[in-house]
């Protein structure tokens, strides 16, 4: 967590079962945001979310943070540890959505091994779509902790002249590169797409952040901003949309700027946010279940509404026509999941199996 932390803390057990370390209620509350907008995303499909809140960026520049903390001890530890706590949850999932695409007559190939570990996308049918297509971050952040020794040792090498050079694959996959269309070209742009904040939160752990200019901080990544915004507008009509999410090197610039701002406040300023410790130590510890099943809580609110239809008084003092109401009844959805299912996340940490952390 933050080296800089001056919230409110408690100690807690490290991530990797080893000794005691400081929560960062900062970093926890940027996270739960960034579930909190994913799950609205995926209910809305606002184009202007990622604009709002980069939650895929705060989320890779969080994970950089803690695997910059975590490779004090030897990789093959951190891996495994990693790769424990990650997952069960996942495989738990799994049996649900391969079950059910199975049932419905799904067959696949040896691309099975992908939901077994997910270091490539792993295959489905159209029908669940809507369910597997989120895999793409656990495969993308799986590659990350893996070259995580290696990227720890070049940034190490030259902090900030690597930093800033992070953004050059996104430039050149978009200029002079196009990776191809598979599973090996989509893993490869979405590494550049989120190589910065990744890097970013090795700069962050390391102390470099916080010793660089606020002038200077401050003027590039608005320059970021500036440059991911003018993209997205400008190749609207190529994409058919200015949503950062469809826009690879838009997303790189806009998340490098947003998620530098919000980690340098914390750096420079210590900031902190306390008041929200039991909410967020509850999506924290189920981060994962959160993000997993959040999709099919939504699939499933849809048919639960269409049964309410059915029931006079509902039809008529229940706004169920309102994408806000589908909403709501998805965040009762994710909490049921979040009861069944969390627990796994315990297990996975080695902890005592809890309903709510």
């Amino acid at each position: 967590m933050g080296a800089h932390s001056r919230g409110a803390v408690r100690a807690a057990r490290g991530e990797e079962g080893a000794a005691p370390v400081v929560r960062d209620r900062y970093f926890d509350t940027l996270r739960a945001l960034a579930l909190v907008r994913v799950v609205a995303y995926h209910a809305f499909g606002w184009p202007w979310a990622g604009l709002a809140l980069p939650s895929m960026g705060i989320m890779f520049g969080l994970g950089g943070t803690l695997m910059a903390r975590s490779l004090r001890r030897p990789a093959a530890t951190v891996f495994r540890n990693r790769l424990r706590r990650l997952l069960p949850p996942f495989w738990c999932w799994g049996l649900f959505v391969v079950g059910a695409m199975l049932a419905r007559g799904w067959m696949p190939g040896w691309q099975i091994v992908y939901w077994v570990v997910p270091l490539g996308d792993p295959p489905g049918s159209a029908w669940g779509e809507q369910a597997w297509e989120i895999l793409w971050y656990l495969r993308t952040y799986l590659w990350f902790v893996l070259l995580s020794p290696l990227l720890l040792r070049v940034f190490r090498l030259a902090p900030v002249p690597v930093l800033l050079l992070s953004l050059a694959p996104a430039v050149a996959f978009q200029f002079l590169w196009q990776p191809p269309e598979n599973r090996f070209g989509t893993g490869l742009l979405d590494l550049a797409t989120y190589l910065f904040c990744w890097i970013l939160g090795f700069a962050h752990r390391d102390g470099v952040l916080g010793r660089l200019k606020p002038a200077a901080v401050v003027v590039l990544s608005l320059a970021a901003l500036a440059c991911g915004a003018w993209y997205a507008f400008t190749h609207r009509a190529e994409y058919g949309t200015y949503d950062l999410d469809d826009i690879p090197l838009a997303q790189a610039f806009w998340s490098a700027g947003f998620v530098t701002l919000l980690m340098y406040s914390k750096a420079r300023l210590g900031v902190g946010l306390s008041g929200l410790a039991r909410l967020v130590t509850v999506f924290n510890a189920r981060a994962v279940t959160v993000y997993l099943w959040h999709e099919l809580a939504l699939v499933l609110a849809v048919p639960l509404i269409d049964r309410l239809w059915d029931v006079p008084a509902f039809e008529a003092y229940l706004p169920l026509e309102s994408q806000w109401f589908l909403l709501g009844v998805g965040w009762v959805l994710i909490a049921v999941f979040v009861l069944l299912f969390g627990w796994v996340e315990d297990v996975a940490a080695r902890k005592r199996p809890r309903l709510l952390p």
